[in-house]
């Protein structure tokens, strides 16, 4: 009897201008403080899900890594990983990716916790409704727009901005470990832009897509300023 095999697609893109690193930290993980976008009605569930994962790892990166994902070693089967409530996901690295992102992250200091941002929800829901119609994958829109020109329809950021894509997944926590282990990524991009201490709003939009059930979209800002209707 065959089993059925799981592939996840994640993608990445980042633009950006001056860098000023910032070491502010924030410790533990207080719900009613990381919980930054429950009042953002423009926000599904799951979206509000995955902002508040977010400001979890970017909190505590040790304890993430130490609660989450390093438990995840013992359900790998050579390149199979047997994710609890999923498919079997095929991986092409298997167990050593996980390894190494546990390291990076328990190296990781605490990091700002991130905001909601309108604008670039709607940057990134643009893309969510485009691909959900298309079945496409990747960066680029049907109408050939870049990450930089959905946001800026919106707005205007500041820094740098950078876009998370994640094609599967069941929960807000299973997408961010995804994207933290970062399977197959040879820059790690996706770890990186969690784990950017200049990051400080975020847009996240979930739908449907026609090969990988669900997909997710997070567009990230140092700042963000939404044109005026």
């Amino acid at each position: 009897m065959k089993t059925k095999v799981t592939l996840l697609l994640i993608l990445f893109f980042q633009v950006s201008l001056a860098i000023v690193p910032k070491n502010t930290t924030h410790s533990g993980w207080e719900i009613h403080t990381l919980n930054t976008a429950a009042e953002a009605g423009y926000l599904s569930p799951l979206e509000k899900e995955i902002i508040l994962e977010i400001n979890k790892l970017r909190s505590d990166p040790a304890r993430y890594a130490e609660d989450f994902i390093a438990p995840l070693a013992k359900k790998y089967v050579r390149r199979l990983l047997y994710y609890p409530g999923d498919q079997p996901l095929l991986t092409k690295e298997g167990v050593n990716a996980l390894y190494e992102c546990v390291r990076d992250l328990k190296r990781q200091q605490p990091l700002p916790i991130i905001y909601p941002s309108e604008g670039l929800t709607l940057a990134a829901r643009d893309h969510v409704k485009d691909q959900s119609k298309t079945g496409r994958t990747g960066h680029q829109g049907s109408d050939r727009s870049t990450m930089r020109e959905r946001v800026e329809r919106y707005g205007t950021w500041e820094k740098r901005i950078a876009e998370n894509i994640a094609y599967g997944g069941k929960t807000a926590q299973q997408i961010v470990i995804y994207l933290l282990i970062d399977d197959g990524v040879r820059d790690r991009g996706h770890r990186k832009n969690f784990l950017n201490p200049d990051f400080r709003m975020v847009g996240v939009a979930t739908g449907s897509h026609t090969e990988y059930g669900l997909m997710s979209v997070m567009d990230f800002a140092g700042g963000f300023k939404t044109t005026e209707k």
